[in-house]
């Protein structure tokens, strides 16, 4: 590996940034990190941005304090355009960036699943704009039942659907349902909060899915004692911002739909269609090369590795993203381009969690093999989301605002910065989110 390999990082998620700093301050590598927000975004806290309980800036670090003391990466703000791997460059609004090698962290994205009309109308929450987006929408919708004449109006305005069972539909739906029992009724005396349905709609048979039965079974429970109503087994057919239309007739008046049912890959134009597999992800090898490709990697959500204990390729979580993203660090730093040495990725499964709400919380371990709820579930969840937020300042800011909640039972973050248009097929431009 010569001293003056460029290493160029297309996004600064949980992938692109562990490789850059892996290979922060090491000799023989130029580093160039390329995203289009200049902070990274911790997502399993998006949901918090969502309903109030944190600041958006709680949960963003920005990209250039993290390699301020740093010789050899620089932090490029950008749209990737497309990728032209027989050139060896990458084409961005503002000219081509080359590259000696290429990686590819660009994370996932919704997935609509083709429907036009739930793209239209329904709200997703995969980046901080869309989390405060979805706040003022939330917001604006009990401002706008001051004004309703109509009780059919009303019943909307206080109906919100969660589509989607996994682990951001759960904590959502939780979250919604605490607001509606300790704080909304103090910032509204005037509606009758009792009257607000939270409808959790999941597709299969049960929540959590890649979670143990235990944890899916217990979830529920805690949900639906807090007053959610859960739907399982249910495909939702459309939604024309007034009304759920499932599969087998069914319908659901909601004012607000939040779309938590799947991710895709975001695949930067220029890579072989033949080498994009389900879920558009990308297909690599062991090495989280790209399939026909010696100088371009991919890593995280947006690769598909499959391997003899996942054939289906890894789950799209942040521990297969940052270990990945560390295998490949390593790797350059002790091999460089000699391959033939290099250590082949396997997914370490750790385990997984999910909160519901105060004091509810579901985790399951691995090894050893455990699984359990409630007080202790939860305490375990807030230490390991806390430990991996970025920045000592946005731990301190995290955990203050949490223990506030927490005696207080309440948020002080339930402003609207800007005036709303409450017509979804126009959203605001995201340059104007406050």
């Amino acid at each position: 590996m010569n001293s003056d390999t460029h290493v160029v990082i297309l996004g600064g998620g949980f992938a692109g940034l562990k490789l850059a700093r892996k290979l922060s301050n090491r000799s023989g590598f130029r580093v160039t990190l390329v995203d289009r927000f200049n902070y990274h975004q911790f997502q399993p806290l998006f949901y918090q941005v969502a309903t109030g309980g944190l600041d958006a800036s709680n949960i963003s670090f920005p990209l250039r304090k993290a390699f301020q003391h740093s010789r050899n990466v620089r932090i490029l703000l950008d749209h990737v355009e497309s990728i032209d791997t027989a050139n060896r460059e990458v084409v961005t609004n503002h000219g081509r960036l080359p590259y000696d090698l290429l990686v590819i962290a660009t994370g996932a994205d919704t997935n609509f699943f083709g429907n036009p009309q739930l793209e239209a109308y329904t709200w997703p929450m995969k980046s901080t704009v869309e989390a405060l987006q979805l706040r003022h929408k939330l917001i604006a919708n009990f401002e706008a039942y001051l004004h309703a004449t109509h009780d059919e109006e009303r019943r909307r305005l206080l109906t919100v659907a969660v589509v989607g069972g996994g682990p951001t539909g759960v904590e959502l739906s939780g979250a919604i349902a605490e607001m509606r029992q300790y704080v909304l009724p103090k910032d509204y005396p005037e509606i009758d909060f009792a009257q607000m349905r939270i409808v959790l709609v999941e597709g299969t048979g049960r929540l959590l899915g890649a979670m143990s039965p235990g944890s899916s079974q217990k979830s529920e429970h805690y949900l639906r004692a807090m007053g959610v109503e859960v739907l399982t087994n249910t495909l939702l057919d459309s939604y024309d911002g007034n009304t759920l239309t499932f599969k087998g007739g069914n319908t659901l008046d909601a004012g607000l739909v939040i779309w938590a049912a799947g991710i895709k890959g975001n695949v930067p134009e220029g890579i072989d269609p033949g080498m994009v597999a389900r879920g558009n992800r990308i297909m690599v090898d062991r090495l989280n090369r790209v399939s026909g490709l010696n100088d371009v990697f991919a890593l995280g959500d947006v690769a598909y590795m499959q391997t003899p204990l996942y054939p289906n390729g890894h789950p799209q979580v942040a521990n297969v993203a940052v270990n990945q993203a560390a295998n490949l660090g390593a790797n350059l730093l002790r091999f460089g381009a000699d391959f033939s040495k290099w250590k082949p990725y396997e997914y370490n499964d750790l385990g997984s969690m999910a909160t519901v709400g105060r004091n509810k919380a579901v985790v399951d371990f691995a090894k050893p093999s455990m699984h359990f709820g409630g007080l202790l579930a939860w305490l375990v969840w807030m230490f390991l989301h806390l430990m991996l937020i970025l920045g000592v300042k946005n731990k301190l800011m995290v955990f203050i605002n949490w223990m506030y909640n927490y005696l207080t039972y309440d948020q002080s973050l339930r402003l609207i910065f800007r005036e709303f248009d409450r017509d979804k097929t126009a959203p605001p431009a995201a340059s104007k989110v406050g």
